[in-house]
């Protein structure tokens, strides 16, 4: 019987963001956008640190997945918990898609413009484009639809 609780454990996940807890709660598998490649997190998985690239994490548990935006950060890894600190995470249900619009429109036209003279701003218009197109990519590929699979719901509130 211990056997059994040992092997079908959910593993708990908490995603948050600079300013707020994005997800918290348990799930079977959490699927991480490593800064090396995808990786699958199962529970009982071995401790690990990675840092994060721009992309998705997917949340798996009890037979549904949650989708959320990731720009950078770093993931926690241990046997019973997986921990997300993003430089900026979004729940794809709460992306605000006219925003995400009018931030690669702005980001687009700064770049027409022409590289500027500062280095550093030119990052931060290059970081604001990828971001807004990472949210809109999510949108559509993710975003709740009549013949999408049940999501899972959030526990933070």
């Amino acid at each position: 019987m211990t056997d059994y609780w040992i092997e079908n454990m959910p593993i708990r996940c908490e995603i948050v963001s600079q300013d707020r807890m994005v997800y918290q709660g348990n799930a079977d598998m959490v699927l991480l956008p490593g800064s090396e490649g995808e990786m699958g997190i199962l529970p009982n998985h071995a401790p690990l640190l990675t840092t994060l690239k721009f992309g998705i994490i997917k949340v798996r548990a009890q037979g549904q997945e949650g989708f959320f935006t990731v720009a950078g950060g770093v993931a926690e890894v241990q046997p019973d918990i997986v921990t997300v600190l993003a430089d900026a995470a979004e729940n794809v249900e709460e992306i605000d898609v006219s925003r995400a619009e009018a931030a690669r429109k702005r980001a687009e036209e700064m770049l027409a413009k022409g590289p500027p003279a500062d280095a550093d701003a030119y990052l931060k218009v290059e970081a604001a484009l990828r971001k807004s197109n990472l949210r809109l990519d999510a949108v559509k590929r993710f975003r709740r639809g009549a013949a999408k699979p049940a999501r899972i719901t959030e526990e933070v509130k």
